[in-house]
């Protein structure tokens, strides 16, 4: 049976689900910062995915990529798996621009994140919910 980690739950919004991922947000202004988590027990690392959930992750995450830059305008896009600090496989997919707190540094170790206000994460939830779960993706 598959559950988030800990601290996945404890550092995101959930936004909502696609074929495979379970879609979060970084509860984290300072950069628009999706985490996709394949919704699969035990699954540490890629090549334990089977080859059909390897692909949909990949699609997934390029779809992922490529609607949050039409929509924030990224200078760059970042796409990583690590799991040093979480075990558990998902991917970040984060927006970047040359103006951003870590830029051209990587996010990580760029300092404490910044929650989003309260008062904003309901917009933020649903402008990224129908962008990403309504929006028809391609598988």
């Amino acid at each position: 049976m598959f559950t988030l980690h800990p601290t996945l739950i404890a550092d995101t919004l959930d936004i909502g689900e696609l074929s495979l991922c379970k879609v979060l947000l970084s509860n984290d202004q300072r950069f628009p910062w999706i985490i996709l988590v394949p919704k699969r027990s035990n699954i540490r690392e890629l090549f334990e995915l089977n080859a059909e959930d390897q692909q949909r992750l990949w699609a997934e995450t390029t779809w992922v990529a490529e609607q949050l830059n039409q929509h924030f305008g990224a200078d760059k896009m970042n796409v990583a798996t690590l799991g040093n600090m979480v075990p558990q496989l998902h991917m970040h997919v984060v927006v970047r621009h040359q103006n951003d707190a870590a830029w051209p540094s990587p996010i990580w170790g760029s300092g404490p994140a910044i929650p989003y206000e309260s008062a904003d994460i309901a917009t933020l939830k649903n402008t990224l919910s129908k962008l990403l779960i309504s929006n028809k993706h391609p598988i």
